[in-house]
């Protein structure tokens, strides 16, 4: 079986406070092709440091574990970009909307946020605080 995995079926394989939807989530995890989302992927870090406390260190673990499985399609690119500036105490989010969009050929990060400004260019990217002068 070919599949894209939603949000909750990554939470349940990774949480496993559900017991019956972790085996569930964890064989489909198995299929012959899962293909895994970057919004998928940004919800589901979202979802374990705000709904479930995980620190930035364990959910990077958890998204690392993840994406290596042999049948996961990713854009790693992009979640490494996310990865580093989790890492960095920021949003994962926030690393893989800059990356992609310099792909797509946007090349500053334009943002209102002071510290997601700070953490791009950490990360090596391009990036502009509005609101500032």
């Amino acid at each position: 079986m070919r599949i894209t995995a939603d949000t909750n079926v990554l939470v349940r394989a990774a949480i496993m406070d559900d017991p019956a939807g972790a085996i569930a989530a964890k064989a489909l995890l198995e299929a012959e092709v899962v293909a895994v989302t970057l919004p998928s992927l940004c919800e589901f870090v979202w979802v374990l440091t705000r709904g479930y406390n995980r620190s930035a260190t364990q959910v990077a673990a958890a998204v690392r574990t993840l994406v290596k499985g042999a049948s996961i399609l990713v854009d790693g690119s992009a979640v490494e970009a996310g990865l580093a500036v989790l890492e960095r105490g920021g949003d994962f989010a926030d690393g893989v909307i800059a990356f992609e969009g310099r792909r797509a050929g946007g090349r500053v990060f334009t943002t209102f946020d002071k510290e997601a400004t700070a953490l791009i260019r950490a990360t090596g990217g391009e990036a502009r605080l509005l609101g500032q002068n």
